[in-house]
Parts: structure tokens; C-alpha cells; sequence
């Protein structure tokens, strides 16, 4: 495991001393990861998100095409 060094308010520190049953270290590796984590999942939400948008994108353009098509039809009486 990585180690890294914080550096807090004179005051916070202080007031942390107030709860030493707190594991002070567990609670900000906790904060991290939960952190770390939603932040990976809101980027491959981000990811899947964009591939749809190039499948809608892809769609209306079909769909487009296709009115387009059997508006051309209609005008030359065909169906």
C-alpha cells in the first residue's frame, strides 16, 4: 500500500485529537476510494453514454433518410 501525508488546519488537527476512538486514517482511505470509484464509474457511464449517442446519432440520420426517401415517392405518385 502507498502512503501519503495530509496536511490539515492546526484547529481541525486539534479537534481530531477530541476522538481518538476515530481511526482517522481508515476514514480518509475509505473517503478516497468511495471517491475514486464513483468517479471511475461516472467516466464509463460517460464512455457507454457516448457510444449511444453515436448509435442515435447514427438512427436519426437513418430515419432521415428514409422520409426522405418516401416523400420522393409520394411525390412521384409511386405507393
Amino acid at each position: 500500500m502507498v502512503s501519503i501525508t495530509l496536511s490539515v488546519p492546526e484547529d481541525v488537527r486539534k479537534l481530531m485529537k477530541k476522538f481518538p476512538e476515530v481511526n482517522w486514517s481508515g476514514l480518509v482511505r475509505q473517503c478516497i476510494t468511495e471517491k475514486a470509484e464513483r468517479l471511475a464509474w461516472k467516466q464509463e457511464m460517460l464512455k457507454q453514454l457516448g457510444k449511444e449517442k453515436e448509435f442515435d446519432d447514427w438512427a436519426v440520420e437513418l430515419g432521415r433518410k428514409a422520409k426522405k426517401g418516401r416523400l420522393k415517392r409520394l411525390k412521384d405518385g409511386e405507393d
